[in-house]
């Protein structure tokens, strides 16, 4: 009998329609509600995305899986509620989970006293105990959704057992196979499992999907390619992306005009050397080729999520450094266009950063540059890959785009009513804190612009680091820092300024957006220790507008 290895997870839902993405042992005909679509393979893996069209709008619908007409899912005998696809267009408040940096599983890290409990299977329990009214109506996942560079002891046994890992790779993932195991790793956690099948989800990779430091500058591509095992990992890490959370990310409508995702579920054999060649182009974007867009957009009524690669489509080459490349920018200042209540703009990495940390990271930028010499240029690129600055702040000229597009929306330049949205804010990740910033914008930018930031969902922060951003936080360190550069270094200032408004909170959080009509607030939440019976505690509430 075939099984279900991995999945269902619901991926893109809206007033009509459903997308449900599945990963079986053997190919098979997969059913959701009465739609069928025959699995497509890559590798020896066997996947598909049923996509799921004619459902009422605002409905809450339980669903089953049906492989080769054998119920796969849900689970005999579980004692969780069925899951469901809930139908854009109903009544009530729009609720939106987001968070990122989730390491494996907690079963993986049970022994490691550094690790609290792992907040999505917390969330995920405290759905079961929830109305559904209660539940979010999509979990926003801001990056490292896998570690490929720091495997979990039984992943590294799985290695040891298929090759030497004295070179290569060594214990870090090597190849499409190798990505295959952390995903079934992470994704089928009882309780986890069961929150993907319920709650839609949209994904975007970040530096660990792949290796810490990712794309952080050209020399650092130039080393990684003198390596004799990087090309693999990055067709990887790009061809595995692409199956287990790209497809996903696209609407039913965008997935039909998508090439090759419609040659790979039609090929009819072995899809893997199609994806290697995608793959393999992907990355070569960095260095100024065409490479794919990652960016995606998705509408939730009256709210719209603009989603941004800022890893693979960097452009670092012959002098240029720039967070996107000018095609995908000139894309992501289309999506913006139109009348909608709050705008999200998902990046996994944060867009304000703790001031301090903001102007050394464009300090660093300038001497990585070559403007006082080669030799200072050398000891920034070592100090940018060891204190991994390369956030926003360090693509000075991107920093500054992103920022004008944003205001010029706050302005309403961009609504066909001329009508500013109630919120604008910048969903991130990556740093392992919690955080809300709010930038001091012009009178005549009418739209509050945020920086929401929550990370991790299951990881620890060191307690250095807990020091360092505690004290990049404060004004005395804002002050100091800005003196220096302005005497040392001539470094102009941002031709913005922002405050904190909460955290920094520290620990396994989830963040939740709650939206309703113009009205929209903030709630972070975070695992307590030692699985108390609250087991997610809140630690902020925040109105951002009404």
């Amino acid at each position: 009998m075939t099984r279900l290895l991995i999945g269902p997870l619901l991926r893109h839902v809206g007033t009509t329609d459903a997308t449900v993405w599945v990963e079986t042992d053997e190919p098979c005909d997969v059913a959701v509600l009465g739609s069928h679509e025959h699995t497509w393979t890559v590798a020896g893996h066997h996947y598909a995305l049923v996509q799921v069209e004619g459902l009422e709008p605002g409905s809450s619908i339980p669903y089953e899986v049906h492989l080769d007409g054998e119920i796969a899912w849900p689970p005999l005998q579980s004692d969780r509620p069925p899951s469901l696809i809930r139908t854009q267009g109903g009544g009530g408040p729009l609720r939106l989970a987001f968070g990122s940096c989730r390491y494996v599983r907690s079963a993986a890290t049970l022994t490691d006293r550094h690790f609290t409990p792992d907040s999505l299977a917390c969330f995920a329990r405290d759905m079961i105990r929830s109305e559904v009214s209660q539940w979010p109506d999509a979990f926003l996942m801001l990056g490292d959704q896998v570690y490929a560079d720091e495997t979990s002891a039984a992943t590294q046994r799985r290695i040891r057992a298929k090759r030497d890992i004295t070179s290569g790779a060594k214990d870090q993932v090597a190849d499409f196979e190798e990505y295959t195991w952390l995903y079934l790793e992470s994704w089928t956690d009882p309780d986890v499992r069961w929150l993907l099948s319920n709650v839609p989800t949209a994904m975007i990779f970040d530096d660990h999907d792949v290796r810490d430091d990712w794309n952080t500058s050209h020399s650092w591509r130039e080393d990684m390619k003198r390596t004799t095992w990087w090309q693999e990992r990055i067709i990887g890490g790009l061809s595995s992306y692409w199956v287990y959370q790209h497809v996903g990310n696209l609407p039913p409508d965008e997935l039909k005009a998508d090439d090759l995702y419609q040659r790979v579920r039609t090929h009819g054999r072995d899809a893997e050397p199609l994806l290697r060649e995608f793959a393999a182009a992907a990355d070569r974007e960095a260095d100024g080729a065409k490479g794919a867009r990652w960016s995606y957009r998705r509408d939730f009524g009256r709210t719209r999520l603009l989603m941004i690669d800022s890893r693979c489509g960097r452009i670092l080459a012959d002098g240029e450094r720039s967070m996107v490349s000018e095609e995908e920018f000139a894309w992501i200042e289309k999506q913006v266009d139109g009348s909608y209540d709050h705008l999200l703009v998902g990046t996994s990495l944060p867009w304000l950063l703790p001031r301090a940390l903001h102007d050394l990271e464009s300090w660093n930028e300038s001497l990585a540059d070559g403007r006082r010499g080669p030799r200072m240029a050398s000891w920034a690129e070592k100090v940018r890959r060891a204190a991994d600055l390369e956030h926003w702040a360090a693509f000075r000229r991107s920093f500054e785009r992103l920022g004008n597009l944003l205001t010029s929306v706050g302005r309403g330049e961009h609504a066909h009513d001329g009508r500013s949205p109630a919120t604008i804010c910048v969903l991130s990740g990556d740093v392992h804190h919690a955080y809300v910033a709010e930038l001091e914008s012009a009178p005549d930018v009418h739209s509050p612009i945020y920086q929401l930031t929550c990370s991790p969902l299951h990881n620890f922060v060191p307690a250095a680091m807990k020091v360092t951003f505690r004290v990049a936080w404060s004004r005395v360190a804002e002050r100091l820092v800005r003196a220096l550069l302005r005497i040392a270094a001539k470094v102009p200032p941002a031709t913005v300024s922002w405050r904190r408004l909460a955290g920094p909170f520290f620990g396994n959080e989830v963040a939740t957006l709650v939206i309703e009509g113009r009205h929209a607030e903030t709630v972070l939440r975070r695992s307590a220790p030692g699985g108390a019976p609250e087991e997610l505690i809140e630690v902020s509430r925040l109105t951002l507008a009404g």
